[in-house]
This record gives C-alpha cells, structure tokens and sequence, in this order.
C-alpha cells in the first residue's frame, strides 16, 4: 500500500460516532454527563441510563430529545436495563456499545470501632460496579450481535470504567477497589470473546477528576490527594475523561486494554 492507501483504509474501518447510537449509563451526572454531551456533539444517539430522573430529564431537554432519551435503570437489574435497551431500539433502531460510567462509592473499614464491614455493604459494591457493568454488556452485546454488519465497520464498542483504585486503593476500599479491579480484570477475556461478535472491549482507569463522587470526600483530604498527582498536578476535568472515550471509540485497534488516565497519580497510603 501507498501512504494514501493505509490513510484511505483506517479512515474505512473506523467507527463513525455520528449516526450511531450509545447508551451511556450514570449518564446524568459526572463522567457519565461529560460523554454524553461529548457524543452528542460528535452527533451520536445517546440513551443517558440513570436512576436520577431530574437529572436525565433536565439533560434530554438541554441537548435535545432527537438525539437523546432518558431511561430510569438500575443497571444490575436485567429487567431495567432491557426496558432501557427496548426505548433504545424503539426510538434509534440499533444500538452500537455502551459507555459504563454508573457506580458507587463507599468507604468502610474492614474492622473499626463502628463494628465488621457490613457483608450487604460490600456485595451492594460489587452488585452495581461489577455486576451492573457486565450486566448492560451481556444484554447489549446480545442486541448488537443480531444486528447487521456496516461493510468496513465493527458492529460495536464497549467502554467500561474502572478506576485507580483498582491498583491502589486506601483503607476502607476494599467493596470499592475490589469492583473495579473486577472490570479491569474482564476487559480482556471479553475482548477475546467478543472479537468474533466483531464488538471491542475497552476500560478506562480514571484518576481524581472533578466529579459530585468526588466532592463528596472532605476537603482536607482532597487536597491531600491533588497535592500527590504529578503534572498537571490538579483534578482531572470531566471533559478530558469525555474525550478520550470518544477517542477509543474510533480507534479501532484499541481493543482488551485498561488506560489510566490520572496525570502519573499513584494513590499513597493515607
């Protein structure tokens, strides 16, 4: 090939965001908000999955409901996430990968003087950072594989989040870190198994990024936390997250892989 016809050949089977529809769960706020509004100004059909209706709403009004819809799911119930997947095809048609931002965040010690980490607490962890990200992946991928191939396209993309403190995570992280090592851990074994379903599997590892989860952490130890990332040495902004998302969606030889995206950040013991 020349020059011009390696360029003519990424530029054919790359996926093409405009046109394509994502659903995109804890789509209302957040990381999730972030991709959302980056999708659909890349001019995606986007299906903003969230538990906080207000918010979904307010979202779908401000960007538009032609290529936008709000869907109130639980992501690890399978009930939910097909009635989300249902108004997804009813009102695009087809469905072409999923961003995986919804999650929870506690923070428990094993054992304090609070008592033993309460078993419910940990699984709840687990539940909805695990169990929902493969959930909305199994039921999704289960639509994409029936769809027909765009000649020159894969038939989807997924993108899931894990975070940092899958690596290294602080006391009382344990339910936390456990769940998001579990998504690293999947990505590559479901890109195998997903790369004959012509769909890519992706995982990004978000550092400290100006998030409501992450206001939520007393302000001391936010600082304390900034104060250890090296350059830039600042919280990540939701945008940056949002953009690389959309990157990974159309590189397509970006498959089975976990990206940290953290400014060098290496979480300290506290």
């Amino acid at each position: 090939y020349t020059y011009l016809d390696k360029y003519i050949y990424i530029l054919k089977y790359t996926m093409k965001i405009e046109g394509k529809t994502f659903l995109v769960t804890g789509g209302a706020s957040g990381l999730g908000e972030a991709t959302v509004r980056e999708l659909v100004r890349r001019k995606a059909n986007v299906v903003i999955l969230d538990m906080n209706q207000e918010l979904g709403d307010a979202l779908v009004k401000q960007l538009g409901s032609d290529k936008t819809i709000y869907a109130n799911a639980d992501v690890s119930s399978e009930e939910s996430v097909n009635n989300a997947i249902k108004l997804a095809l009813n009102k695009f048609n087809k469905i072409h990968g999923a961003i995986n931002c919804a999650g929870i965040a506690l923070s428990v010690k094993t054992v304090s003087s609070q008592g033993v980490h309460p078993l419910d607490v940990f699984n709840k962890v687990l539940h909805v950072n695990l169990s929902g990200t493969f959930n909305v992946m199994r039921l999704c991928a289960n639509v994409i594989n029936k769809q027909d191939k765009v000649e020159g396209e894969e038939k989807g993309v997924f993108v899931n989040v894990s975070s940092v403190a899958a690596y290294d995570g602080q006391q009382g992280q344990a339910a936390y870190s456990a769940s998001k090592a579990g998504v690293a851990g999947m990505t590559l074994p479901l890109a195998r198994e997903f790369a004959q379903l012509g769909i890519r599997i992706m995982a990004v590892a978000p550092g400290v990024f100006d998030t409501p989860m992450f206001a939520m952490l007393p302000e001391p130890a936010v600082k304390k936390i900034v104060a250890t990332v090296p350059y830039p040495n600042r919280l990540g902004h939701v945008n940056e997250f949002a953009n690389l998302v959309a990157h990974i969606i159309e590189n397509q030889y970006l498959n089975g892989e976990v990206i940290r995206l953290d400014g060098a950040l290496r979480l300290p013991k506290l």
